[in-house]
């Protein structure tokens, strides 16, 4: 069989929707670079609530945010302490680079929340490679993204190569990831070229090589073995993978390094107020938090 390993991610119920979370997870730490991936919805919120994550800080690592298309579609608005101000939409990925460090906040628009705001999407954290961890932040929102489709399938190539299409967006490791949506009887193969890859069935149904996934976990396939992605009713899935790491990244809350010392380095910045403010939203942080924290922070 070509799938290697399953996990089921742990769901974290936010009243009005559902966070997913697959990485990281005691059976598995990473895939490629990533180290941590979030699905969120689909959520239709009631009018005037929406996403307010409030500012917090990164390091080490490359924050990547995209919004699926559809009757859920949503935005976001993302502001940084570069100055950055970003409208999240379907179709556009937002590539944020904490580096040596960065602070940033995801809200939905004023306009989403008067009709009752959409979520439904990922975010996903990239490992920075040894040597380039501390590089200075960044941050980058793409939308001229390929797009393949044949065979009943479509899909966007967010980062990385697949299909022969290569995405602008920057990679610092070699990486891999997409969104695909089959229809009813689609298919489409998946490439073998990554050291590690994973599929995660985000909408209907699918099976790899006639092995039914089960909705929302993450499934790793064998590497080097090509394979192709299947649906009866049709399906959203995405792809991910890439480089594997051969230096174990450490994670406590917002932070991700090689090196336990930087993080705490980081707790002791964070608690001192030493990272900059996001302009356009100095009003509230995120508390450095007590104990152990779980990883990232929601309303």
């Amino acid at each position: 069989m070509g799938i290697m390993q399953t996990v089921t991610p742990v769901s974290h119920d936010l009243g009005s929707f559902t966070v997913r979370r697959a990485l990281p997870s005691p059976k598995r730490r990473m895939v490629g670079p990533f180290v941590f991936v979030d699905e969120f919805g689909p959520a239709r919120l009631d009018q005037g609530d929406g996403m307010d994550v409030r500012p917090h800080p990164h390091i080490n690592l490359a924050t990547v945010t995209w919004l699926f298309s559809g009757d859920h579609a949503g935005a976001i608005e993302h502001r940084d302490s570069l100055g950055t101000f970003s409208t999240i939409r379907p179709g556009t990925v937002n590539l944020m680079t904490a580096g040596r460090g960065i602070v940033h906040s995801e809200r939905s628009p004023q306009a989403e929340r008067e009709g009752g705001a959409g979520l439904y999407g990922m975010q996903t954290w990239l490992a920075l490679p040894d040597g380039r961890e501390d590089i200075d932040p960044a941050f980058e929102a793409v939308s001229n993204l390929p797009a393949i489709a044949g065979d009943g399938a479509s899909a966007t190539v967010i980062m990385g190569e697949l299909w022969g299409e290569r995405a602008p967006t920057t990679t610092y490791a070699e990486t891999i990831y997409a969104d695909i949506a089959l229809e009813a009887g689609g298919s489409i193969p998946l490439d073998a070229e990554a050291d590690e890859r994973a599929v995660m069935l985000t909408g209907g149904d699918a099976a790899v090589d006639g092995e039914g996934i089960a909705l929302y976990d993450l499934v790793l396939l064998k590497p080097g073995e090509a394979m192709t992605l299947t649906s009866q009713g049709g399906a959203r899935a995405v792809l991910l993978g890439g480089e594997a790491f051969s230096t174990r990244r450490h994670v406590w809350w917002n932070f991700v390094s090689s090196d336990r010392d930087r993080i705490e380095q980081a707790k002791e910045d964070w608690r001192e107020r030493r990272f900059p403010t996001v302009p356009g939203d100095e009003e509230e942080r995120i508390p450095l938090p007590d104990g152990e924290p779980k990883t990232v922070s929601y309303p």
